[in-house]
């Protein structure tokens, strides 16, 4: 597309690339005292789809594609060459607005790894006030959450009897029960909580950047595509964009903030003339920084699904094929915010070690009160509930690469998913613990019998020729713009783009490695701790 050029250069303090989970806090933040000015541009439009709202709405959201980027990855060589589907929020909110809603922080270990490679500052201790400061926690203020912050973190609306016959088989199979997965310790079986308030989600849109809207020294922006970053010498002083077949640019007279998430926020750099100087040659792209860790050490969390016909007919197969039953249940959200339009992507789980030598847990399971061949798709017309194992800490990383020189293109995804055997192994033996959770005696009276994989699916080379065939991701893509010391990483401790000036990335493509959880609480916690850093050098 051609865009006619617009004449006007507006200068603003702050330019913030990507409304999403990291950057719609820093709008908020950085437009709280009124001193500052901030631009906010978004690719995308507002987040005025109402399935955006409604918690189970996400299911409606994977193939939404004024809202969703919908990626794709190459062909996966451990995946038996499929390409797998990547859903990344292309609206106010960005992901969280189309996110399985978990609240999953992460475990204490993974902020001290971070502190022990080098990053000071990012240890368990050290962000635990940022998690506090942004949570409004429905259970109160403790030692571990706060209260009277921007983001709602609630308790389950619907306590369906099979997620607590989940807990309890938990329990039976020998894991402790856990009421608080973000709390002292992580391993355990218990209810998620998740970013609603009063049954409608929380993205950061709804909780930071609504709030923040009316401010004069704040100016969003939509449907508005980054084209490039532009830079005098190696310091980064504008933003090219376009909007609306028109040319746009906006200068920053303090910093350019790049929140664009895992995949947009490298690209968005490439395409600037930050990254591999091989790859931006090869684009035509002049090269403002050879900066070869730009796009590396891309990491995701997989998942692989077991799938169980249910005695019952109480699960959301049940309710959504049928008309009354799914009316009902229209009603019932409707008057009370209740019931199963309530539902997150995981309504009870559980953390736990597939080897008893290892020092915290390397595994979570989801459950779900439904089934599908896949996420975003129909439910099955039997009675049917899923339990899926996601290995946490995966050792397999991947890359990000522009295609082309067009901003409107897709990247080149390649994750890597079950590259190493540590990765192989944890899969295979998650599920042969998840098996023994389903088969403990409080999910019996509720079980029929294991559709995927099935019984015939018993050996080893089995169950992972399984994980190579269905296993899928997760949606926690990271790592691409990684923070640290060493020749690879991208950003300092201070989330600064090492090389330039005037540039820091904030999403979740600077953590070091995954977090062992559900990522987008640890991005609200990075922009919350990024915000007071610029605030704290702007004074």
């Amino acid at each position: 597309m051609t865009s006619k050029p617009a004449t006007d250069t507006p200068i603003y303090d702050y330019i913030i690339v990507g409304a999403g989970s990291a950057g719609c806090v820093l709008a908020n933040r950085l437009t709280e005292s009124g001193r500052h000015s901030v631009l906010l541009l978004e690719a995308g439009p507002r987040d005025r789809n109402i399935w955006i709202h409604v918690p189970l709405g996400y299911g409606k959201l994977f193939k939404a594609t004024k809202v969703n980027w919908m990626y794709q990855t190459e062909p996966e060589p451990h995946l038996n060459g499929r390409s797998v589907f990547q859903p990344r929020g292309k609206v106010l909110g960005g992901s969280s607005s189309i996110n399985g809603l978990l609240y999953v922080r992460g475990q204490h270990e993974d902020y001290d790894r971070w502190r022990q490679r080098g990053n000071a500052g990012w240890g368990y201790d050290d962000v635990l006030p940022f998690f506090k400061k942004a949570e409004d926690q429905q259970r109160g203020p403790d030692q571990y959450h706060g209260s009277g912050g921007p983001l709602p973190v609630s308790d389950t609306r619907h306590p369906d009897p099979l997620s607590q016959a989940f807990v309890d088989a938990a329990v039976e199979a020998g894991l402790p029960r856990n009421p608080d997965f973000n709390g002292a310790a992580q391993e355990g079986a218990g209810w998620f909580q998740t970013t609603t308030r009063y049954g409608r989600r929380a993205s950061t849109a709804r909780s930071y950047l609504r709030p923040a809207r009316r401010r004069q020294n704040l100016r969003v922006e939509t449907a508005a595509l980054a084209r490039r970053i532009v830079f005098e010498g190696r310091k980064a002083v504008a933003v090219e964009y376009s909007q609306g077949g028109v040319a746009k640019s906006a200068r920053a007279a303090k910093e350019i903030l790049v929140s664009g998430g895992a995949y947009n926020s490298p690209q968005l750099l490439q395409l600037s003339g930050v990254g591999p100087a091989e790859l931006l040659k090869q684009h035509g792209i002049d090269v403002v920084l050879d900066a070869p860790g730009v796009g590396r050490d891309l990491q995701d969390h997989l998942q692989v699904r077991i799938v169980t016909r249910c005695t019952q007919r109480i699960t959301l197969n049940d309710i959504m094929g049928s008309r009354w039953r799914s009316m009902l249940m229209g009603l019932q959200y409707a008057a009370l915010r209740k019931g199963p339009l309530t539902i997150a992507a995981g309504t009870s789980g559980a953390f736990l070690k597939t080897n008893p030598r290892l020092a915290t847990p390397d595994v979570q399971i989801h459950f779900l009160p439904f089934s599908t061949d896949k996420m975003g798709e129909a439910l099955h017309s039997y009675s049917g509930f899923s339990a899926s194992v996601c290995q946490l800490r995966p050792e397999s990383r991947g890359s990000l690469r522009i295609k082309s020189a067009d901003p409107s293109a897709a990247p080149e995804i390649r994750i890597n998913y079950l590259a190493t055997e540590t990765d192989r192994t944890a899969n295979v033996e998650g599920l042969k613990i998840l098996r023994r959770i389903l088969a403990a005696p409080a999910l019996k009276p509720f079980s029929v019998e294991e559709v995927e994989p099935g019984p015939k699916v018993t050996s080893d080379d089995e169950l992972l020729d399984f994980c190579r065939k269905r296993g899928s991701t997760v949606y926690h893509p990271t790592s691409t713009c990684r923070m640290g010391n060493d020749p690879l990483a991208v950003v300092d401790q201070s989330l600064r783009l090492r090389g330039v000036e005037g540039l820091r990335v904030v999403d979740a493509s600077v953590m070091p490695d995954l977090v062992s959880g559900n990522t987008n609480a640890a991005v609200i916690m990075i922009a919350e701790k990024a915000a007071e850093m610029i605030l704290q050098e702007a004074r």
